[in-house]
């Protein structure tokens, strides 16, 4: 059991750099923080876009969907994350084709998520291992992380976020005024279609750090605290992967002193800066009305004699 005097400030004493050499003392905590970290970063770059987008419903859904790709994997005897990424990249292909109408497709969004579940829970009672496996995918495991796995994580939060930038501009453009983009010549379907690919990706990094359960804790909250708090889509997103770290070191460090699970304390600092977002933040006007404003003072710019 890790010494809790340890966690006193320094003010009574204690020095701060013993309790970082004691957090990465071990092995584990060290990957943990790794993984963590990665995945953090590219939920929040890309979770201010689903929050953007109105996509946080169709986010939960791949993440059921993903709990049955990798119990899936798991019967038939292939790493979990295989399973996760096969799923979640399906079913996030068909969802970003549907465009705007996935949004008016919540009652079949609701019973595939629902089914995806049922489905998942199935071939947990067929598989004839542990059922630990299957709390680690519906609740996460960070602390049992591997060094391959955090290799993985790094290449999957490595090509999420630099998806994320090359379209960033197209994707915003298509995301604040689809018509006008589309009338624009951008290609408003693939966008669709490869943001929804890419949230597939960065879902099943997440699953490893909170689980399939809690999922919205990095995707959703820290993007929707930066969203109360910024109108420019640019300040947005670099304010929620900021966030979203924050909130997993803090969840990690906690979770290693006190005996009680990770994602638990993740998604209460999360839901707790939320609800003091909404009391702090002032009202502003909403990134897709300033996004707007922002594109159309650019295209005056650039046809202006």
């Amino acid at each position: 059991m890790p010494d809790l005097q340890l966690v006193v400030a320094p003010y009574f004493g204690w020095d701060l750099l013993r309790v970082l050499q004691e957090l990465f003392r071990y092995a584990f905590m060290q990957h943990a923080f790794e993984a963590g970290t990665i995945v953090a970063l590219s939920a929040g770059v890309i979770g201010y876009f689903v929050v953007l987008r109105g996509l946080s419903f169709a986010a939960h859904a791949l993440s059921h969907i993903g709990f049955a790709g990798a119990t899936g994997a798991v019967l038939v005897t292939v790493a979990p994350i295989v399973g996760l990424l096969v799923f979640t990249m399906s079913a996030g292909a068909v969802m970003g084709a549907l465009g705007q109408r996935l949004r008016g497709r919540d009652v079949t969004i609701g019973l595939v998520m629902a089914w995806s579940l049922g489905l998942g829970l199935l071939f947990t009672r067929l598989y004839q291992g542990s059922a630990n496996l299957a709390i680690g995918i519906l609740f996460g495991q960070i602390f049992g992380i591997t060094t391959q796995e955090v290799a993985l994580t790094f290449v999957a939060g490595v090509l999420t976020v630099v998806a994320v930038v090359v379209m960033y501009r197209p994707l915003l453009f298509a995301t604040l005024d689809e018509e006008v983009a589309e009338a624009k010549g951008v290609p408003v379907r693939g966008l669709s279609i490869a943001f929804m690919v890419i949230l597939a990706v960065a879902v099943s990094e997440a699953v490893q750090v909170v689980g399939v359960l809690l999922i919205f804790a990095l995707i959703v909250a820290p993007a929707a605290i930066a969203e109360r708090f910024t109108t420019r889509p640019s300040r947005g997103v670099l304010l929620s992967a900021v966030l979203a770290m924050l909130f997993t070191w803090a969840g990690l460090t906690v979770a290693y002193y006190l005996p009680y699970p990770v994602g638990f304390f993740i998604t209460t600092i999360a839901f707790g800066s939320y609800v003091l977002a909404r009391w702090a933040a002032p009202t502003l006007t909403r990134p897709r009305s300033r996004g707007r404003e922002l594109l159309a003072r650019e295209e005056q710019v650039r046809h202006s004699p």
